[in-house]
Order: structure tokens, then sequence, then C-alpha cells
């Protein structure tokens, strides 16, 4: 059974580039589309949309505004400019969070995460396997060179100033960034900040404690001042 899609954004660009993707999906259905946050709520309610793509700075009502009086929780990807609502957003049923501009891969990343939370969808094979073979990467420049890393290979992350370390399966890497550059970059649902000098990949924790994170059989700290963002995410990712 397909999954029934509801793009709800101010922007008609963005929402066009959504149904773009979406199109090109057999196993998605899109059933509604809309730029107006008042007029897309009602619309939600009458869908009952498996699937949410919602922008969240809209004018007279927010995408947050727009979910808390829904009288179901549709799963929802939030597209958005800005990066800082990323906490907020754990609030809800929250499958991904999208940082425009949003390429296809990273679309496909986040179909691939609505096949995880619902197994039994009757999703198609080939179309599992395209979003499964779909590997986020970033280039890095270490000495003379861009180095091609894929995310999901990075443990951690550590500051040195004006570069950062980066620790990957394959090693550590430095490279001539500064890591609040990187801290905007990466995607928030994967990696998050919990110290002035480090960030952590979500998917690589081992265990925790109330001062530290061990990835990879080392231990991380945690900086008081990005303790409640760190909590308030795991606390939502259960």
């Amino acid at each position: 059974m397909a999954i029934r899609c509801f793009v709800l954004d101010d922007e008609p660009l963005a929402t066009d580039l959504m149904q773009d993707y979406i199109g090109r999906l057999p196993d998605l259905d899109l059933i509604g589309v809309c730029n107006s946050p008042t007029q897309g709520l009602q619309m939600l309610q009458q869908s009952q949309a498996d699937v949410v793509f919602l922008d969240i700075q809209m004018p007279r009502l927010t995408g947050f505004d727009l979910l808390r009086p829904l009288g179901y929780r549709p799963k929802v990807i939030f597209t958005t400019a800005f990066r800082e609502y990323a906490l907020d957003s754990y609030e809800f049923d929250v499958v991904d969070f999208l940082v425009k501009p949003i390429s296809f891969e990273r679309f496909l990343q986040s179909v691939g995460k609505i096949y995880r939370f619902s197994p039994n969808n009757g999703a198609q094979p080939d179309l599992l396997q395209t979003v499964s073979s779909v590997r986020e990467y970033q280039y890095f420049k270490v000495d003379k060179e861009m180095v091609k890393l894929y995310l999901d290979e990075i443990f951690w992350i550590e500051s040195l100033k004006d570069y950062v370390r980066l620790h990957t399966k394959s090693g550590a890497l430095v490279s001539y960034l500064r890591i609040s550059y990187l801290e905007e970059k990466l995607p928030p649902a994967r990696f998050i900040r919990i110290h002035k000098s480090y960030i952590i990949s979500l998917d690589h924790i081992q265990a925790l404690s109330a001062n530290y994170i061990r990835i990879n059989n080392e231990e991380i700290p945690i900086g008081r001042n990005y303790k409640a963002g760190l909590d308030k995410i795991l606390q939502n990712s259960h």
C-alpha cells in the first residue's frame, strides 16, 4: 500500500520540489499540497495523510502550531531553512528534519526512515534497494585534497580552533574547518554538538552517563551548556 503524503510550505518553489521528488517514487502517493498554513490545517485533518512534509516558519501559523490541534499524529518530516528549530521538532512524531536546500539524495534518506518506522507498509523491493543504497557524504579539505567522506563513517568531530579532527571508521583526518561551520552543515537528525569542542554521531553512541558519551570505546565529554539539548533529543528518540 502506498504511503499517503501531504506537502505544506508557504513557498511554492518548495512545494514544487517536494511534488517532483514524491512523484519519482511509486510507493509514495501525493494526496495534498498547500501553501497556506491555515488552509493546510483543515486539509490535513480531512486527508488523514500518513506523512506530512512540513515547513516550520510560515506566516500566521508555524508548523509546530499547526500540528498541535490536529486530531491525529501523522509522521512528520520537517523541511526548513532554519536549523535552530531542530531541538523543538522532537516534541512531535518526527521522522526527519531536512534543512533547505534539499537534495533528492537527502530526500531519499528520509523516505528510508519512513519505511523503518513502518516496516509492514508493503514497499516495493526495488524502491527499498534504491533508498538503502543512498549514502550521504560531504567533501572535506585534507592537506591539498578534497576527500569524500560518508557521514555514516564519522564517529565524532573534535575542534582544533581553525581546524577539526574527524574521527572515522578508517582513522582520523584533520580538515581546515571550524566546528561551528560543521554544526550548521551536518544533518541535525544524525549529529549533535555536545561540547564546545565536540560534535558526535547519534548513530554511533554506545553508552552515556551524566558527564560523557562513549563512542568507539572512547569517552567524549558533555558540556554543561549542551546537556539539556542532548537530553531532549535522546528522550524523544526512544
